[in-house]
């Protein structure tokens, strides 16, 4: 269990403030995570690297002189937004360009994307990679849907060392690609993790048990074995990334290998001590030379029981970066030049956004769509647990936590707005904003996604009838499908997503009020939900873990569908209220 916390929804915030309060020489807190406190090279690369909090050191510990510049850090174990991802990338840019470096989960991809194409939009050279070491979670023929574990270290590593020595963008980059393209890591656990405020581990592993290839986000493994001796573990370490050489690398002999021995959380440095005197005996009978090797936590999933092994094959310029000095609060090597100190940066108090004039009927309007939200908010928060359970099966657990924290954060922006007198439209845009930045990870992307076209099509100056619903309702199914890329069939929110959209926008067309249609078309999207329970994954955390999902539906579908019913049910209250029925 997590003993220590004051709000499980603060944690995050809070244990951003406490790290910096430690490392206050090395890193100063910024809208959405941490950047260097010291000087950098005028025109050089800025390196921002990210992902969910709950990995440390990962990611926050890498900022420093010699390592990344900047870490967006989202809630745990989601990915922080493109709003998060960009102020951290503005705070830190140096004039050269930003490399965005996270492991390889849609959310990620998504937000670090998103942050990207808006940086490029205001002139600032961008460019992103995601990090595909981890083994387990595809094979060598779909090599780039691997997810970025232990070996997200080795890769930043390379990159950031090529950035402080004054490679220009694409250099660093080309740089970063090698690295990741010759990291290879694999992973075992013994124990799931249990996040603050939870009554249970996100997985359990059977006593005495061990699971193989499990992700850092609490994916349970792809199969699982007796628990073995230290010495057995290296073996199964070493032999599983030995029989996987990258592309270049005919033969094993005769090579340079940085080495990770990597704790998730709970498995501490004597034990990790105990299995790297073993890795280190194979290796030396493989013919490997290993340079500058590192055992302890640098990637973790927050308190698992568990541990996992990173190579990467080293030429001589991957060698060069990858022992080049560093200075950041949890990763130091050799010695640095300490920088100069920046100047305590100055508060500036940000000016209230302005709303777009809206008509009294939109006011009006918006003040339903408000109704709405919170409506959803409620039913949201009551089945939170439950929906993080049917996440757990072959995910991470916390779909319930990141769609409670989205529609609090949508719930609260509304308001305000709300409030000033905005329109339906407007609401409805800057709730999603709202929602993406708070939950993070996929869904808040895409719900994000969702709102905006929804509000679009609402407009701020007429009130919203059937068809404008029904027309918003279906960009928003074409903007979660373009930039989430997934289809009917994949198991996630599109398979509720398209026939709900399309049974609205069919009874619109015949005349039919938006209460009925809609109240239609919410039932559709029930059966679809629980349809989704016989199909497998094809996208995301669970795609490794298809079978264990078999005959359980996805949490998205079923999250999707308990909205568009919330929804329903409360339109047709009011259009009850209004007959006065």
């Amino acid at each position: 269990m997590t003993y220590l916390f004051n709000q499980p929804s603060a944690f995050a915030s809070e244990l951003i403030e406490g790290f910096v309060a430690a490392n206050a020489d090395k890193v100063r807190q910024v809208p959405g995570g941490v950047v260097r406190s010291t000087r950098s090279q005028p025109g050089s690369v800025a390196v921002i690297v990210g992902g969910g909090s709950g990995h440390y050191p990962a990611f926050a510990g890498l900022v420093g002189q010699g390592l990344a510049h900047g870490a967006a850090m989202g809630n745990l174990f989601a990915s922080p937004s493109a709003q998060q991802i960009y102020n951290v990338a503005r705070a830190a840019d140096n004039g050269g360009g930003v490399l965005l470096m996270f492991g390889n989960y849609a959310g990620d991809v998504l937000h670090f994307g998103q942050a990207c194409e808006r940086l490029r939009s205001e002139g600032i050279p961008c460019e992103v990679l995601a990090v595909t070491d981890d083994v387990s979670s595809a094979s060598a023929d779909e090599i780039e849907k691997r997810r970025g574990v232990a070996g997200d270290l080795t890769v930043f590593k390379v990159a950031c060392a090529a950035a402080e020595a004054g490679h220009d963008l694409a250099s660093v980059l080309k740089v970063a690609s090698h690295a990741n393209d010759r990291t290879r890591s694999f992973g075992v656990a013994f124990s799931g993790c249990t996040l603050p405020g939870a009554s249970h581990p996100l997985f359990e592993v059977g006593e005495g048990r061990m699971a193989l290839g499990l992700g850092i986000h609490g994916e349970p493994g792809i199969k699982e074995t007796d628990v073995p001796t230290a010495n057995e573990l290296a073996e199964i370490f070493v032999d599983r990334l030995l029989s996987e050489l990258p592309q270049d690398i005919t033969q094993a002999e005769g090579q340079r290998v940085a080495v990770i021995l990597n704790g998730l959380g709970t498995v501490k440095y004597e034990e990790l001590f105990v299995v790297y005197r073993r890795v280190a005996q194979l290796l030396e009978a493989a013919k490997l030379q290993v340079i500058e090797p590192d055992v302890g936590e640098f990637v973790t999933s927050f308190n698992m029981a568990g541990a996992s092994l990173t190579l990467m094959w080293l030429d001589d310029a991957l060698e060069t970066f990858w022992r080049a000095p560093t200075n950041a609060p949890a990763y130091r090597k050799g010695s640095v030049i300490v920088a100069e100190q920046l100047a305590p940066a100055e508060c500036v108090e940000q000016a209230q956004e302005t709303l777009p004039q809206a008509s009294a009927e939109s006011q009006a309007s918006a003040q339903r769509v408000l109704q709405l939200l919170e409506a959803v908010a409620k039913m949201l928060q009551a089945n939170a647990e439950k929906l993080g359970d049917i996440d757990a099966v072959a995910g991470d657990g916390d779909h319930g936590i990141g769609m409670e924290r989205g529609v609090l954060g949508a719930v609260e922006k509304a308001r305000e707005v709300a409030r000033r007198g905005a329109g339906a439209g407007t609401l409805l845009c800057r709730a999603a904003d709202a929602w993406a930045d708070k939950a993070g990870g996929t869904s808040g992307a895409l719900w994000g996604v969702a709102l905006t076209a929804l509000g679009t099509a609402l407009g701020d100056q007429q009130q919203p009838d059937a068809q404008r619903v029904a027309s918003g309702v279906r960009h928003a199914q074409e903007g979660i499908m373009h930039f989430g890329k997934a289809k009917v069939g994949d198991k996630t929110m599109v398979d509720v997503l398209v026939p709900f959209a399309d049974s609205l926008n069919d009874a619109v067309a015949k005349g039919e009020s938006l209460t009925a249609a809609w109240l239609q078309a919410a039932k559709i999207a029930n059966e679809a939900a629980q349809a989704t329970a016989q199909l497998l994954p094809k996208m995301g955390r669970a795609r490794p873990l298809a079978e264990k999902s078999l005959g359980t539906p996805d949490a998205g579908a079923i999250s999707l569908a308990m909205i568009v019913d919330t929804v329903g049910n409360l339109l047709n209250d009011n259009a009850t209220a209004d007959q006065g029925v």
